[in-house]
């Protein structure tokens, strides 16, 4: 490539990143619009605004996060492996595999299924914290398994957030698990069993164990575990 071409090449990124840096800020300022609209809004007489303007500014959010991302790998500054070696532990998620049970702790709670999230804000580095994890960890291979769901819930927020399980988006997180520690991720191979419980902050916890050693999990949990507990 001659240095003429480099330096137009070089003025093309440069003003592709600039358009993309101007887009963030557009989304930056109506994010910071949906806040101040939160802040404004009474949650206990509103209950179903707050939902909707709380929920516009996570989605805008985790579409910030994303552009974000995209924005570092259009440089070739800084490899996507690198970056999302800083996600992961900046998002907390944490992995480990004890007795047989491999656990999954992954930050806030999962989104509502049918509305659009770009899974890629969470996928992406809970993909790359397993993948990290195999390089020094064996991961066990589950050929019949459970995979239980529990959603955490800050008590100290109102209980109305609690949400039916049916209506929440475990899919994309099972589908990034399941290459790395499922046989099969059909009914024929994994039962799913989802609980809900209150603590001091918003999580998702997954855990992942064989049939067997399902009945003996749920006892030790029987004093943790919801009323809306489900198993499929």
């Amino acid at each position: 490539m001659s240095a003429i071409t480099k330096r137009k090449r070089g003025k093309m990124d440069t003003k592709i990143v600039l358009q993309r840096i101007s887009m963030i800020e557009e989304q930056t300022d109506k994010l910071r619009n949906s806040l101040f609209a939160m802040k404004t809004t009474d949650l206990l007489k509103y209950p179903a605004n707050y939902e909707e303007l709380s929920t516009d500014a996570a989605l805008r959010a985790e579409r910030i996060t994303c552009q974000l991302r995209n924005l570092i790998y259009v440089t070739g500054i800084v490899s996507k492996t690198e970056y999302m070696e800083k996600a992961s532990k900046v998002h907390g998620i944490q992995i480990h595999s004890s007795k047989r049970i491999l656990t999954i702790q992954l930050p806030g709670l999962l989104p509502k299924r049918k509305v659009h999230v770009n899974s890629a804000f969470i996928n992406e580095p809970l993909h790359f914290a397993l993948k990290e994890y195999l390089e020094h960890d064996a991961l066990p291979v589950f050929e019949n398994c459970v995979v239980c769901f529990i959603q955490v819930y800050d008590r100290r927020l109102p209980l109305r957030r609690i949400r039916d399980y049916d209506n929440l988006e475990y899919k994309q997180i099972l589908d990034t698990i399941s290459p790395f520690v499922l046989r099969d991720d059909s009914g024929l191979f994994c039962d799913s069993y989802h609980t809900s419980r209150l603590e001091d902050k918003d999580y998702t916890s997954v855990h992942i164990m064989d049939k067997s050693d399902f009945p003996e999990w749920l006892k030790q949990k029987k004093e943790r575990i919801s009323p809306l507990s489900e198993i499929s």
